[in-house]
């Protein structure tokens, strides 16, 4: 049945009864079994896919690289977990690399962005380095393309 998972992780909005027409289970074991995952804490939302800049906000995204020192009391878990608490944050992520944790977050502008990195990430007794990177645009998210493709208006040129 992870099947019906993979549908839903693609088109959250998709009906039971196209899931039972793909899948062949009913829409009866269809739903509990979506509710059975629902409680398990496997499926933790239905998100939809917004292109903001399309929609005229302009809000400003920025990837943060954490470079950060353990020590017996604190691990990766608890930082990450103390950094998610922070309403500006999108997402944490445990990396390899040269950095140990890499964070989305969302602001109203660059300085809002560099405000909370200064004042709120840097300052974190754990943390030894931050790398910031602003997103200048999105091409694709959670694997849903934000363009469309434009029509090749070149001349064709024959030999």
């Amino acid at each position: 049945m992870d099947e019906i998972l993979e549908i839903l992780e693609n088109d959250a909005k998709i009906s039971l009864e196209k899931l039972a027409e793909i899948t062949g289970y009913s829409e009866r074991e269809i739903e509990n079994y979506i509710k059975k995952k629902e409680d398990e804490r496997v499926i933790l939302g239905y998100k939809a896919i917004i292109d903001w800049e399309k929609q005229g906000k302009e809000d400003v995204y920025a990837i943060i690289d954490v470079k950060v020192g353990l020590n017996r009391e604190t691990g990766y878990n608890n930082i990450a977990k103390r950094i998610a608490r922070f309403s500006e944050v999108h997402s944490v992520r445990l990396v390899s690399g040269d950095y140990d944790l890499q964070i989305v977050v969302k602001g109203k502008n660059m300085k809002e962005v560099a405000f909370f990195v200064a004042e709120k990430i840097s300052t974190l007794p754990e943390v030894r380095d931050t790398n910031t990177h602003f997103v200048l645009r999105t091409y694709k998210e959670e694997g849903v393309l934000l363009f469309e493709d434009e029509e090749d208006r070149r001349l064709a040129v024959a030999p």
